[in-house]
């Protein structure tokens, strides 16, 4: 079935973009008016520029923390090496140290360069720095700009236990920055995609009415999509004859396929005019635009853990860890634009994944919000460095189905979703999202779902009651976003689909480059319960999908409204009444028939084979 599907998917990498964020078992989904009014337009900007400050200025801290206590482990290492070894060693797994200082006295060990700046500031906080540190202080100045644009600082770090020894480095801050950027698409702060990219084109949400996105705000009531694609699910598979015809009459450049689905690019003719040609001429089950979706993002010794991670006590992560810290077997697919593999707090936590955008490539992250999204997950715990994922074992399984701009084909998460189901993934995480339905994701969607795997999905960052693709699907886990006051984060999407709230504001993770990035978003809200159905998966195997996913909504502390609403869903998760529910699952007398059930279905089949 792999090679099947993978086979036919192959075919149609053109297609829709994403952007990053059984029946009888989903919950009552039927539309219900907010009870609590909506943010202004001027009053929503201001608050996420607030948790656009909020994120940069703790990646900053995050930052700083993260270099100050690598500097006390250089000074306290005693592995044999030089002062000029141990430095370089250093310097070689972080590359944002573009510069250290050892100091002894009135001697010293320098290795790197210092940044040019126009006015010496670097000198000046170098010099700034070394009176601190000689009398004990440690010192972190200002930021600065070098004259390559880069971002920097200066930071002190005194030996405690030895007078006169310290190290000062010259630390590049671009991660900074990196997270603006990042965010301001994230959150929709900015027009994201910009059209022209990927040939697209901005519509009114399942359609193909032309908006332009002049605003960040536009977003919310816009999708997008190819230019000059459309795909057609045929009733008939066509010959190749008709595929001929097809071809000549649409001026086609490339034509892709699946099963009885096919992604047609033509050189001239747009897709409006080839959807009215496909349903006037062919019998079709259906004929869509080719939509693009987008990035939506006793105690751990880990560094950051306790300052930073306000995220896993809110959700009673640490009690729950006394119930079970995962298993390695039960693997989390995160379908996002990869991840940095040799993270030092990643390290033995992946398993082999895919690159569905360059299939001769590593699925290596060239954005970061994978690689934030997986530490989320499954971040080293108690290994006394950065952050703590909320899984100790669960293995993360990174697809790369987003390309460096942050985007990625309807094509392209399909194929995601059934090479993870094809290899293994009991969950699969994407916090990505648009708002226009493709009828042929939700064909993948549904295939990962009928082979008992548990999708997670991001419900969006516009602050808008449209419902987002694909965490709107049935078979889909919906999640929205809270920030540390138990509040709903006030970017996060909300509607009668959503299942769940998770923590989303300010969330502390792995960052390319070995680095660590504070990040807002209900991409950030997903993982966390993308993480929750890994333990529970874990400690008891013999759950359904099904069941997982109402574990999750039964066990889900109750937020705003009484019982389930569109802000909140069912609550917040909560780890330690998941698991403990998920543990007695089994013996609970309200369920014992249905696993007796299970069990012996699963005797009949291994024994009718």
């Amino acid at each position: 079935m792999q090679k099947k599907w993978i086979g036919v998917f192959s075919v149609l990498a053109a297609a829709t973009l994403l952007i990053p964020a059984a029946p009888l078992f989903i919950p009552d989904r039927t539309p219900t008016a907010p009870k609590s009014s909506t943010l202004s337009v001027k009053h929503e900007h201001a608050q996420k520029l607030k948790t656009l400050n909020n994120d940069m200025e703790a990646t900053s801290l995050l930052c700083t923390s993260e270099c100050s206590k690598e500097f006390y482990k250089l000074m306290s290492a005693s592995d044999g090496k030089g002062k000029t070894g141990k430095i370089d060693q250093l310097m070689d797994t972080h590359k944002h140290m573009s510069y250290i200082s050892w100091l002894s006295g009135d001697r010293s060990v320098d290795r790197g360069t210092l940044p040019k700046t126009s006015d010496k500031l670097a000198e000046r906080y170098v010099s700034e720095a070394k009176t601190h540190v000689k009398q004990g202080h440690k010192y972190v100045s200002k930021a600065f700009v070098g004259e390559n644009g880069s971002r920097f600082i200066v930071l002190g770090v005194p030996d405690s236990k030895h007078q006169g020894i310290a190290v000062i480095g010259v630390i590049k801050q671009d991660i900074v920055t990196q997270v603006e950027r990042h965010q301001k698409r994230n959150l929709r702060l900015v027009p994201y995609p910009a059209e022209g990219n990927y040939r697209i084109e901005s519509v009114k949400p399942n359609s193909t009415t032309d908006t332009t996105v002049r605003t960040g705000e536009d977003n919310g009531n816009a999708s997008h999509y190819h230019v000059r694609d459309v795909v057609v699910h045929f009733v008939d598979k066509p010959s190749d004859k008709q595929l001929n015809q097809i071809k000549s009459k649409i001026n086609a450049h490339a034509v892709q396929q699946i099963g009885d689905t096919y992604v047609f690019r033509s050189k001239s003719m747009d897709a409006e005019k080839m959807m009215k040609y496909f349903r006037k001429s062919w019998k079709t089950e259906y004929v869509e635009p080719h939509y693009l979706y987008m990035t939506n993002e006793a105690a751990p010794n880990d560094a950051l853990y306790s300052e930073y991670q306000w995220n896993l006590p809110s959700i009673k992560t640490e009690l729950g860890w006394d119930i079970s810290k995962g298993n390695d077997h039960v693997l989390v697919a995160v379908l996002d634009t990869g991840v940095q593999a040799d993270h030092p707090d990643l390290k033995g936590k992946l398993s082999n994944g895919t690159n569905i955008v360059d299939s001769s490539a590593a699925p290596n992250d060239d954005v970061g919000h994978g690689t934030h999204v997986s530490g989320i997950i499954g971040a080293t715990v108690n290994n006394g460095e950065g952050v703590a994922g909320l899984s100790w074992y669960n293995k993360v399984m990174p697809v790369k189905v987003l390309d460096s701009s942050g985007a990625g084909s309807a094509y392209s998460v399909a194929q995601g979703i059934i090479w993870a189901t094809d290899h293994g993934a009991k969950v699969i995480n994407m916090s990505l999202g648009n708002y226009a339905q493709a009828d042929f994701l939700h064909d993948a969607v549904k295939y990962a779902y009928d082979h008992d795997v548990v999708l997670v999905a991001a419900s969006g960052n516009d602050n808008t009651e449209r419902p987002g693709y694909p965490a709107a699907y049935p078979e889909v886990f919906a999640v929205a976003a809270t920030d540390a006051k138990k509040q709903r984060a006030s970017f996060s999407n909300y509607g009668d689909y959503i299942d769940v709230a998770a923590p989303g504001d300010s969330i502390a993770s792995t960052y390319p480059g070995s680095q660590y990035a504070a990040l807002s978003g209900t991409s950030m809200a997903t993982p966390h319960v993308a993480a929750l159905a890994g333990l529970i998966r874990s400690v008891n195997p013999d759950l359904t999908n099904v069941e997982v996913m109402d574990i999750m909504r039964k066990s889900a502390e109750d937020l705003g409204d009484a019982g389930k609403d569109n802000y909140f869903g069912y609550g917040l998760i909560d780890i330690d009444t998941a698991l403990k529910s998920a543990s007695q699952y089994g013996t609970a007398l309200q369920t014992y028939p249905l696993q007796v059930k299970k069990r012996l279905n699963a005797i009949t089949q291994k024994y009718s084979k």
